[in-house]
């Protein structure tokens, strides 16, 4: 790190002086939430527990543990509050990392705020169909009740992402209007909400709508901090991935082993996988500080536990050899 200059950036060097501040990519984890709520085999707590431990190891930004709801409807996530009390306890994580927690509701807040959660998400579909099979709740619905469970989050001092779900598309309405999911924005940049999340629940986005809707974000406001989750349902959430990352997207939401899927989907498949992703940032000469043989650890032992071949590639083929550096050092 650079003094002057915030987490997350690194500075660009031109015939041996610092030209300009570069963002790089902030990745956040939520294999232990999105990865495995699908998953019909439920993962003990102190298998969490390792894996867990093991992305904090890796490097990664932001994990998110799981989700505050009814463990009846999704029994994966019923340790999630046991999970943030162990790992906020002293001397529970090996290195600085945001521990986020996924609420739908009220209830979910204050158990959120009462087991140590540090970062919130919280979020609105913007697929009316989408949002009631999710929530229960229409969007105008869900939209005013998720900004004032937001405004009480930063009020006890906690940051907050605010996502819009099926904002390129859903599996049950088809194309969702572009000026539906900036209205959403809208609403949350009104409320002083800044760090803002486009979710492809459905998995329908392409990298040119990518573009263009982070794009009209910037144009509502350029203080905003875009956020990206991308699912591959149709093989595209790595295209997606590169062009959010083009046009400077800041946070990006992966799962190890590329697990996941929306249970209240018409069609569930996994999310941007963070060990591949990871290693093309690497490959670009980005983001060296994340230990990918970690991600590959995790995802690997996931497999293992499910008791099937999962999506990911990196975590099946081991990373592409570094020729360059092997080139150098048989020279050397």
């Amino acid at each position: 790190m650079f003094p002057g200059f915030p987490i997350g950036y690194y500075i660009v060097f031109v015939d041996g002086k610092g030209k300009e501040a570069v963002m790089e990519p902030i990745i956040h984890e939520v294999g232990m939430r999105d990865g495995l709520q699908v998953e019909k085999a439920v993962v003990p707590t102190e298998q969490k527990i390792s894996w867990i431990e093991t992305l904090i190891l890796s490097g990664v930004d932001i994990i998110q543990l799981g989700s505050f709801v009814h463990p009846g409807k999704v029994p994966q996530m019923a340790d999630t509050d046991q999970l943030f009390a162990h790992f906020t306890q002293p001397g529970h994580k090996a290195r600085a990392v945001t521990l986020s927690g996924l609420v739908l509701n009220e209830k979910g807040l204050e158990r959120g705020l009462a087991c140590g959660v540090e970062q919130f998400c919280m979020g609105v579909s913007a697929s009316d169909t989408h949002s009631r099979k999710n929530t229960g709740m229409s969007t105008q619905e869900a939209t005013g009740r998720v900004i004032a469970m937001a405004r009480q989050a930063v009020a006890a001092g906690k940051p907050v992402q605010v996502s819009v779900q099926s904002a390129f598309g859903c599996g049950y309405e088809g194309i969702v209007p572009r000026e539906r999911v900036l209205g959403i924005v809208r609403c949350y940049l009104d409320a002083g909400l800044r760090i803002i999340s486009l979710a492809d629940t459905a998995g329908h986005a392409i990298p040119d709508q990518v573009k263009r809707m982070f794009d009209s974000i910037r144009e509502l406001d350029v203080t905003a901090e875009c956020a990206c989750h991308f699912h591959d349902t149709y093989g595209l959430a790595m295209a997606n991935a590169c062009a959010a990352l083009e046009c400077g997207v800041k946070y990006f939401e992966a799962a190890f082993a590329g697990l996941g899927g929306c249970p209240f989907t018409a069609v569930a498949a996994g999310n941007l996988c963070t060990e591949d992703f990871v290693h093309l940032l690497q490959r670009m000469g980005r983001r060296s500080d994340v230990q990918l043989d970690k991600l590959v650890t995790v995802a690997s032992e996931a497999g293992h536990f499910l008791h099937r071949s999962l999506p990911g590639a990196v975590h099946r083929t081991g990373p592409m050899r570094d020729f360059e550096r092997e080139s150098r050092t048989a020279t050397d």
